[in-house]
């Protein structure tokens, strides 16, 4: 098979809209088999986004504000904002992940979802383990450990909440009529396996039967890395490997180059996350810092991917639409992972180390990057699954103004206050510690404004999906009656 030929093969679910409906568009069996599983995880997603915005602004404004619900213990910054982290990432990021994996998995495979009721279950499942392990976090059962502080028993209930819906996704992955493997295809399945292995080691050696000293940091490191930093990119990249070239009317380029980017992530990335300062034997940091750089490679290689898809691209998209979550969730991934590389740098860290600097850039892979393009993949997707036409599409696209907009005031003033911060904490001579402190203060009232940006377009996501959703059920709701009614018409007709 010649490379043109590998192209058009990879790249057939990336034609032009009108022509792709002809080849390789998902029929209504299709649709409809996915329907009730993704109402599941999308909707219970949707939920805990707006719950997970609602407690960040709560610990934004804490920083600015001590005194703000200071009489609630459950409200205290320690616990509100990793349960505004872990709301946000296991409450929207992976189960809106996990219903476009279904979703495309089908698409590409033309293959119905079988056995529907069993990733319905598994949807509820996993939002009653966020829903127990945020409840064990705002009342001080916390774990400890960053991105892992889910009590034992939501950990447990989402652990076999995934691999029911991964085995799903895998079988009907296996059970596919379109044998062809594209892209997205390695992407995606490689992330049905990366979070069981992580989840359930991280488990293992720091909840259930715990390492002893250093070890947990360098697990927990090595955990919140390949959770954050890998997972998530395999994810939004097999993503934005279907919706790039499905939107510019162009094939993806090129099949090697998507290749070597797939094993390079895989090969470099996982070895990141320990920091160059960490007091652990000096060839740990080391290794990381040098896996770190090396991770330009992929992410150089997923850039030239898609700027070559989208050079020439003749179709257009409406501002605010879909495509556009699509290319900012592109560049932000891009911008992220640059910081990433930065912030691994021994030089840099010693400026950037315990400073903002770090969770602007796990808030921009989050918000930016991942956020958005499930943001432009369910609003592309959801129609056609529904049956029924988006509510209000210019909510939509004022969400995407109000998102951008929110990123870049949440993200920039931190890592420039991060930097500053940083620059002051390393003059302690000149600076005291507690004017460096202060110093962050003007940075942190405009990121919660951006959060503020943030908390409104998510809810304007929210009321578009369950307006939907009532839009739907309201037309089922008709249809039922016509045929419930139809015969008794008739009679009195004849009557």
């Amino acid at each position: 098979m010649t490379v043109n030929k590998q192209n058009e093969d990879f790249g057939r679910a990336a034609l032009p809209r009108r022509q792709a409906d002809q080849q390789v568009s998902p029929t209504e069996s299709i649709d409809a088999s996915l329907r009730w599983p993704l109402f599941a995880l999308f909707g219970g997603a949707a939920l805990w986004l707006v719950a997970g915005s609602v407690l960040a602004m709560i610990a934004s404004i804490k920083f600015h504000a001590p005194d703000f619900l200071a009489a609630c213990p459950w409200l205290t910054y320690g616990r509100v904002q990793p349960a505004a982290d872990d709301a946000l990432l296991y409450g929207f990021c992976i189960p809106a992940g996990l219903g476009v994996a279904l979703w495309l998995l089908a698409q590409l495979g033309q293959t119905p979802l079988r056995g529907a009721i069993v990733p319905v279950v598994a949807a509820k499942l996993w939002h009653l383990g966020v829903l127990i392990g945020l409840a064990g976090i705002l009342s001080g059962n916390s774990t400890g450990f960053a991105w892992l502080e889910f009590p034992r028993a939501g950990s447990v209930i989402l652990f076999f909440a995934y691999l029911l819906l991964a085995l799903w996704a895998m079988m009907n992955f296996t059970a596919r009529r379109e044998r062809a493997l594209f892209p997205s295809h390695w992407f995606l399945v490689a992330a049905l396996f990366w979070f069981p292995w992580i989840y359930s080691t991280a488990n293992l050696f720091l909840v259930a039967w715990p390492a002893r000293g250093i070890v947990q940091a360098i697990i927990g490191w090595w955990f919140a890395n390949n959770l954050i930093f890998i997972w998530l990119a395999l994810v939004g990249i097999g993503v934005t490997f279907y919706f790039l070239p499905k939107f510019s009317g162009r094939p993806l380029q090129s099949y090697y180059l998507a290749l070597f980017a797939f094993w390079t992530l895989i090969l470099f990335g996982t070895w990141c996350g320990i920091p160059p300062g960490a007091p652990v034997p000096a060839w740990m940091p080391v290794l990381s810092s040098v896996a770190a750089s090396l991770t330009l490679v992929p992410v150089f290689a997923v850039g030239v991917i898609a700027w070559q898809t989208l050079c020439g691209s003749t179709h257009c998209e409406p501002k605010g639409g879909p495509f556009c979550f699509i290319r900012f969730g592109f560049a932000s991934f891009v911008l992220s992972s640059l910081m990433f590389i930065a912030t691994a740098c021994p030089r840099m860290s010693r400026v950037t180390e315990f400073t903002w600097v770090g969770p602007a850039q796990t808030q921009l892979q989050l918000y930016g990057f991942f956020a958005m393009t499930m943001f432009g993949a369910i609003y592309h997707l959801l129609p056609r699954v529904v049956g029924v036409e988006l509510p209000f599409p210019k909510l939509a696209r004022l969400q995407f103004w109000l998102l951008m907009l929110g990123v870049l005031l949440f993200i920039v003033p931190l890592a420039i206050g991060g930097v500053e911060q940083g620059m002051k904490l390393n003059n302690p001579n000149d600076i005291a510690f507690m004017d460096a402190t202060k110093a962050m203060l003007p940075f942190l009232r405009t990121s919660t404004i951006g959060l503020l940006l943030i908390l409104l377009g998510n809810l304007l996501f929210a009321l578009n999906f369950f307006a939907m959703t009532f839009v739907w059920g309201k037309s089922l709701v008709k249809k039922a009656y016509t045929i419930v009614t139809a015969p008794l018409k008739n009679q009195e007709v004849k009557a």
